[in-house]
């Protein structure tokens, strides 16, 4: 937090977009000095020969406009493209101890890493070392491993499928799945818990469906900020009429009213459009209730005669109706409305909204994927599309709104802890030798094997994966037990600090910049949220000389680490063809003749069999799966407990912190704030801008406890409060997860509030 502005809560009651997203837009550019630059890059990004946004994962339009960029992307740009460095006479300014006192936000501000570094416990700073050292360091400390499964290898969702795919053959032919990935902590529930509903772990909506749908349900996903893109969608549907149901414990103002910054007659005359036709402000571990809810009026409704289920396609491509039939009938209303806290004419009038349209786009977030059920609970929400055989016909699927820009190619092309042997067989078959095809470790796996001393090396692909992992103490400790730790990145951040007894920096090329090998300038692709492939070419040259292109990383530890390896590191490392020449071989059913159809300007589209309704499950069915009873999450334990959901603020992008403020939800200058409905506040005898702290329940006999809180007057749900990651992340016991995707339930934390002893400022109350 900054100690220069005074923290201040002044509630925003603008449209979102605008005029607002203009000037911020032109405000982080100037921030970051790089006005002319800047503006240069975001005419190429998101374009046919440009780069891909480095930020979220929404696909570009068929019919490109002259400028496709959203606020949050400019950020991301502005802050990749700064004038900002952090050089080797930063690191003999400041000590590793000197650093970890220092807030997220002035870590991010301090510019891009620019050339390799080295612990030095003796100073404790980094020093600089030669890349070959470096390479050096990691394949000594690799060899010298008991076992490959004493190493975690961590992806996050930046990485291009080029590199993404060769990590995965290094790590495998060195002998391990221990793919710890970023996807672990967000969508894992849509890749284990979609596919043996209907066959594949992704969405199946493409954006022409938009133009299609009928209805548009958005649920647990802040759209405004976290795919601002996806807002030209929602404008353009609700033109047309079309209803757009929100979902959701906030009130978030994007989906509630939207200025599209590249409307002029809306901007030349301070317009807007309503977004959300209803919105549903369901308690937080609510959704399943309501999902309930309405496949019980559906199930009624056919009862009275009324021909609202797609029979033919239920007879035809399903199994499972009457199990689920019974398990949402045996539902009482009473519990329904409890439970979601939504009134039964409500759920009822979103029910009639659905059961009236004949093509409806159900878009979910991550306020449905992290909870203990977060991947049965998207089951549901097929289940809720299949009664209406809303899967294979225009306008009609399931949208995952996935965040990272490559989270979703990382898992296509081999970031998988728990690989099918199909894979394994055709990796074998492609590179010569036998991968290992014991299962890996997950992120949370990962971290129980550092606090066991049975993982010794973590090696992070980007990311910033100490931060953005729950139960910060515990992980903290358990990342200093690592003989080694390896931060591939372009920016200074916390998992830098927190470090092994070797630790190393790897700066790299980002994504805006050009790649130039021996053979000339590469491009790699990127596979966006609805599994469209495009080609990714950087306009800028790389911030220094020391920088090296991540594909290359990944060869020369291969090289160093297996030097007897057969795999032709070398060459993969100059001519990136080779890699999706092999790419193609190890997925010939939806990567053929990649190296040939990535020329096309647009790129292309991976197949999802939903869309053409053929179903890879092992019965060849759409599955109707049934979750009983209508809790997500641990039950309420006592009148004093609170369900905590970690969120992002609008000046944010995952770990990255832009600023302190979020402009759309009125904070300035803090990030040390709960959002609490008043009733709950004046229950507890709170006033707005008391400081408070938060201890989580837990079994374990461990004190989870966060002070300094401010807490804040906010439309919020009775029993619900919320507050940023990762400054919660504390919060969140490591224990407390969706078990079959091993998810931290981060958007349900069992809370309660206890007295501040913190010396925090006070927050000014605007108005």
């Amino acid at each position: 937090m900054s100690n220069e502005k005074t923290p201040e809560y002044r509630p925003y009651h603008h449209p979102a977009g605008g005029w607002g997203a203009a000037g911020a837009t032109a405000k982080v550019l100037m921030e970051q000095s790089v006005l002319v630059k800047g503006s240069r890059g975001l005419l190429s990004m998101n374009q046919p020969g440009g780069f891909k946004c480095p930020s979220c994962a929404f696909p570009d339009p068929d019919h490109r406009k002259t400028l496709e960029f959203c606020e949050n992307g400019a950020k991301a740009l502005a802050h990749e493209a700064t004038k900002g460095r952090v050089t080797r006479e930063f690191f003999e300014k400041y000590t590793v101890t000197e650093l970890m006192q220092k807030s997220d936000y002035w870590l991010e501000m301090q510019g891009r890493l620019t050339e390799p570094m080295r612990y030095d416990a003796q100073s404790d700073r980094y020093v600089p070392v030669a890349w070959d050292d470096a390479f050096a360091l990691i394949g000594q400390h690799l060899r010298a491993l008991d076992s490959p499964h004493q190493a975690e290898f961590y992806t996050s969702g930046r990485t291009a499928n080029e590199t993404a795919f060769l990590y995965a053959i290094f790590v495998r032919e060195f002998g391990t799945n221990n793919f710890p990935d970023c996807s672990n902590m967000c969508h894992e529930p849509t890749s284990r818990g979609l596919p043996p509903a209907i066959g594949i772990g992704k969405g199946t909506i493409v954006m022409d469906d938009f133009e299609h749908a009928e209805a548009i349900f958005v649920i647990g996903q802040n759209t405004g900020t976290n795919s601002p893109r996806m807002m030209t969608n929602l404008v353009e549907a609700r033109k047309r009429g079309v209803p757009i149901v929100l979902i959701n414990p906030m009130p978030e103002r994007a989906l509630i009213r939207f200025t599209e910054p590249q409307d002029v007659l809306q901007m030349g005359t301070f317009g807007s459009t309503p977004i959300s036709s209803e919105f549903v402000h369901v308690r937080i571990g609510g959704d399943l209730a309501i999902f309930k809810g309405m496949m019980k009026a559906l199930f009624e409704a056919e009862a009275r005669g009324e021909k609202v289920l797609d029979l033919d396609f239920i007879r035809e491509h399903t199994a499972g109706l009457e199990a689920l039939r019974d398990d949402v009938m045996g539902c009482s209303w009473a519990d329904i409305t409890r439970i979601s806290g939504i009134a039964e004419d409500q759920i009822r009038r979103i029910a009639d909204i659905y059961m009236k349209s004949n093509a409806t786009i159900i878009c979910y977030g991550m306020g449905l994927t992290q909870h203990q059920e977060g991947s049965r609970l998207l089951q549901q929400v097929a289940n809720l599309l299949l009664l209406r055989g809303n899967f294979g016909k225009p306008g009609a699927g399931i949208a995952p709104i996935r965040g990272h820009s490559n989270v979703q190619g990382d898992r296509t092309v081999g970031i998988d802890e728990k690989p099918t042997d199909a894979y394994l067989d055709r990796v074998r078959d492609a590179f010569g030798f036998e991968p290992p095809r014991e299962h890996g470790h997950h992120v949370l796996e990962a971290i129980e094997a550092m606090e066991a001393g049975t993982a010794r090396v973590f090696f992070g692909m980007g990311g910033n994966f100490i931060r953005a992992v729950p139960d910060t103490d515990r992980s903290y400790a358990a990342m200093r037990n690592l003989n080694l730790t390896v931060g591939v990145a372009t920016k200074l951040n916390r998992g830098h600090l927190v470090h092994g007894k070797d630790a190393l920096i790897l700066p790299v090329v980002a994504r805006s910049e050009i790649i130039r090998t021996e053979a000339g300038e590469q491009f790699v692709t990127i596979e966006d949220a609805m599994a469209n492939v495009t080609a990714s070419r950087g306009v800028f040259e790389p911030v220094t000389e020391h920088v090296r292109p991540e594909t290359e990383i990944v060869c020369r530890m291969a090289m160093a680490t297996l030097p007897a390896s057969r795999t032709p590191w070398a060459d993969y490392m100059v001519n990136y063809t080779l890699i999706r020449d092999k790419i193609a071989e190890v997925y010939p059913e939806i990567y053929a003749d990649f190296s040939e159809r990535i020329k096309n300007p647009h790129g292309l589209h991976l197949d999802i069999p939903p869309r053409r309704r053929v179903w890879q499950t092992p019965n060849g069915k759409a599955n109707f799966l049934v979750l009983p009873g209508l809790e997500v999450n641990v039950p309420v334990r006592d009148t004093a407990m609170l369900r905590l959901a970690t969120i992002r603020s609008h000046d944010q992008y995952n770990t990255t912190i832009y600023s302190n403020s979020d402009r759309y939800r009125g904070v300035y200058n803090t990030r040390l704030v709960i959002f609490m409905n008043r009733d709950d506040m004046a229950e507890r005898g709170l006033a707005n801008g008391d400081v408070i702290g938060l201890e989580t329940y837990s079994d374990d006999g461990v004190r989870r406890y966060v002070d300094g809180l401010n807490v804040l007057d906010y439309p919020m749900p009775r029993g619900a409060i919320a507050g940023y990651y990762p400054e919660l992340n504390p919060l969140l016991p490591l224990d407390y997860f969706d078990g079959i995707s091993g998810t931290p339930a981060a958007k349900s934390i069992p809370v309660k509030v206890v007295e501040s002893i913190a010396s925090a400022p006070a927050i000014r109350i605007a108005g």
